[in-house]
């Protein structure tokens, strides 16, 4: 099989580990593959690129010695950056409009691009989002969705790939896009080895499990954040629209429609996350049944909840309980009324 040309773009302030963490896990992957099908061409060359060439300063002032561009490469991967602030990538980062134009031509020459983390605003203001599934850091997802509006955004994806464009999720997603490169290339065998001598989890298909609602930008408008915070004071009670109109004054009508112009959700939609968000909560945090977290966060019905649950996380809650449970000394208990 030819050798891939993997070329990373890296830039001032670009996040060291998802230059080094590909690049570390594709040499593993090439001296793994010499190891079980002996002596061959590598599967991967990684070349770790800036438009200068030259150094560059990542994240926390890290040096990274770099190369000029290559021409044609078989995969062009751009990483995220380090963000100042929450909103920092809510509008175009003018100091890496040549990184930019540089994808654009890149991938209008026919080169395939990739994106780690937030490094999928560079793919978007490019113009490479457009019409296109993609999905980022879930805690940036928002932001994407709402600065291209053209693009399908999957908050919960860890890895897309639609038309020669991958986004992949949030920071070490970056070792989940380069075992995608792995199994691209290599025997079944290969793959596995490069997993378990890496401690990498080949499986990972979902950022859902770690996403945490609290976490999230509140709605920016004044209207849904009142409906927001009237109804998490009500999580426990049965959702009821009309109920929730009345109290704002509006009709059913006006207050879907504000709401859902305000955030791109519905009241419902929102109601629903809250309660899942809730739910984890507990979930990790104390040993409540899954009977009582069901009715703490406003269902009836366990088997309801849980499919929604499942839907929403893609674990069941006895999953992810096992999975993120908060060890502890002494647990918060569901105390007598």
């Amino acid at each position: 099989m030819k050798t891939k040309c993997i070329a990373i773009l890296a830039y001032s302030g670009c996040m060291g580990m998802e230059v080094f963490g590909l690049c570390d896990t594709l040499l593993l992957a090439n001296r793994v593959a010499v190891a079980i099908n002996g002596p061959s061409a590598p599967l991967f060359e990684v070349i770790v690129t800036s438009l200068g060439g030259g150094n560059v300063t990542a994240a926390g002032g890290i040096p990274i010695g770099t190369r000029k561009p290559v021409a044609r490469p078989d995969l062009l991967v751009v990483p995220g950056m380090e963000l100042s602030d929450r909103h920092a990538c809510t509008a175009p980062m003018s100091a890496l409009a040549p990184e930019v134009a540089y994808l654009a031509k890149a991938f209008a020459r026919g080169t395939p691009v990739a994106a780690v983390c937030v490094g999928a605003f560079l793919l978007g203001d490019a113009g490479l989002l457009s019409g296109r599934r993609a999905t980022t850091s879930w805690l940036f997802a928002p932001d994407l969705a709402r600065r291209f509006p053209a693009a399908m955004v999957d908050p919960a994806a860890m890895l897309v790939e639609d038309g020669g464009v991958a986004t992949t999720g949030s920071f070490s997603a970056a070792f989940d896009l380069a075992m995608h490169l792995v199994r691209q290339s290599a025997s079944a065998k290969v793959q596995r080895s490069v997993a378990r001598m890496g401690l990498l989890d080949d499986r990972r298909t979902s950022q859902a499990p770690f996403i945490d609602t609290r976490m999230l930008a509140r709605p920016e408008g004044a209207f849904a954040a009142s409906v927001h915070a009237w109804l998490g004071q009500r999580l426990a009670e049965p959702y009821n629209l009309k109920q929730l109109a009345a109290a704002f004054h509006v009709s059913d009508r006006t207050l879907l429609r504000r709401v859902k112009e305000e955030t791109g959700q519905t009241p419902l939609a929102y109601v629903q996350q809250a309660r899942v968000g809730k739910a984890k909560v507990l979930l990790e945090s104390t040993s409540l049944s899954v009977a009582q977290v069901t009715e703490r966060v406003g269902y009836a019905d366990v088997a309801t909840f849980c499919a929604l649950f499942k839907r929403n996380v893609g674990q069941s809650p006895a999953e992810y309980r096992r999975r993120f449970r908060v060890i502890s000394q002494v647990d918060v208990k569901e105390r007598p009324a």
